[in-house]
């Protein structure tokens, strides 16, 4: 055993002190779907609702005497730091982004009660990073990086021990979801060769798969921070460097809207509350399941921290995404009766969502802004056959990014 799994294994045992494992649980929906026996790692499941806990136990674990600890997080890793500020009586300095979730906010003051106090600065985590890095320069604490820090990355590889023992085994694949890499790293050295790592990033955050194409970590132009928890510009020094031998085709990378289909589909049919870093895994096993059949894939749900003020937002991109909602500009003529022959080309199926008009006298015909609803992607195609047969004219902008930030 390398010294590394030695020192995981150790974490691993230390940590039954504080927190319980995690369940492994076999998901019969998924395994039905794909011909695998797929099973969910449960890690929204842990104290904080997410694996950061295990980073922030370890490294904190080893500072003894330190009364001082700061952090920079987008959320998960904050509340792991304050779930362990407040256990070990130590004060925590914590950053987040001013764009986090107010669920991730409550919940690490909750966590953390008076041992730790919280700053909201950056939009982006890089610039809360640096705003925490600098602060902490002054002060004289301990930084705990959320992921680029050889303890947390061990801490984090305590997953990857209890996936083992509670398989029996090691599964022949691990879906990981990656944002700064720590988790990723650690359990994909825990298990080396002896299984199948496959890497799946937010398309607003592929920080690996851009080291990987260049060589080396690169930062990102933009970063989208829908997926919250995953939303990193730039993967970590030395995260990288226990991954950069890894194959491209081993890294999948996920749209935003597409992740939201999973969320909305583990909640209805399995009761599972994940965030969407969380979903990541679990959407991924749609790509590689031409050669995961008959295999045990596990999946890692890395987080459940989700704000329910963001469900109406993730069921709409949901439907976009999956063809049953879509948004036209309608140019409807002015003239009475019009309304009411656009309403009977609809079909039985179809429900209109939204309808944003304003009648001109000036002009012989007005645009209307119409969101539709149906129940199958197909029913557009003879929805389109109708308004054309009709003769009226309609601009889709269902996938028109720049027109549905302003209208949709």
């Amino acid at each position: 055993m390398s010294d590394f799994m030695s020192r995981a294994r150790a974490a691993e045992q230390v940590m039954r002190d504080v927190f319980p494992a995690t369940p492994l649980q076999r998901n019969d929906h998924l395994s039905a779907r794909y011909g695998a026996d797929i099973w969910l790692k449960r890690e929204d499941l842990s104290p904080v609702r997410s694996y950061k806990i295990r980073g922030a136990f370890n490294a904190m674990r080893k500072q003894q005497g330190q009364a001082l600890f700061v952090c920079a997080s987008a959320g998960n890793h904050a509340q792991g730091v304050a779930y362990m500020c407040r256990h070990m009586g130590v004060r925590g300095v914590i950053f987040m982004p001013v764009t986090t979730p107010q669920q991730k906010i409550q919940k690490t003051r909750m966590f953390g009660g008076d041992q730790v106090e919280i700053h909201l600065t950056g939009d982006y985590f890089d610039q809360t990073l640096a705003a925490a890095q600098t602060w902490c320069a002054q002060e004289g604490g301990h930084f705990l990086s959320p992921f680029d820090d050889a303890d947390v990355i061990e801490g984090q590889a305590s997953l990857a021990v209890e996936i083992e023992e509670q398989l029996g085994g090691v599964p022949d694949h691990v879906v990981l979801p990656v944002g700064g890499g720590g988790m990723s790293a650690g359990v994909a050295t825990w298990f080396g060769d002896r299984s199948h790592c496959i890497f799946v990033e937010p398309e607003g955050g592929a920080c690996l798969r851009a080291a990987l194409a260049a060589g080396h970590p690169v930062t990102l132009d933009h970063v989208d921070n829908f997926v919250d928890g995953a939303a990193v510009g730039r993967i970590g020094e030395k995260t990288f460097e226990l991954l950069k031998s890894r194959h491209m085709s081993d890294v999948l990378v996920m749209s935003e809207d597409r992740i939201c289909t999973t969320i909305i589909e583990m909640l209805n049919v399995e009761g599972i509350v994940l965030e969407p870093a969380g979903a990541l895994s679990v959407e991924a096993v749609a790509d590689v399941q031409s050669f995961i059949r008959g295999k045990t894939v596990v999946c890692v749900t890395s987080g459940g921290n989700f704000d329910f003020e963001r469900l109406p937002e993730v069921k709409e991109r949901a439907q976009r995404y999956s063809g049953v909602k879509k948004y036209f500009l309608l140019r409807l003529p002015q003239r009475p009766g019009a309304l009411k022959e656009f309403l009977n080309i609809l079909g039985p199926d179809d429900d209109i969502a939204r309808f944003e008009y304003m009648k001109k006298s000036a002009r012989n015909f007005g645009s209307v802004l119409i969101g539709i609803e149906t129940a199958k992607p197909e029913n557009f195609e003879r929805l389109y056959a109708r308004l054309d047969e009709a003769g009226f004219t309609y601009t889709d902008i269902t996938r028109n990014e720049t027109l549905a930030q302003f209208v949709i």
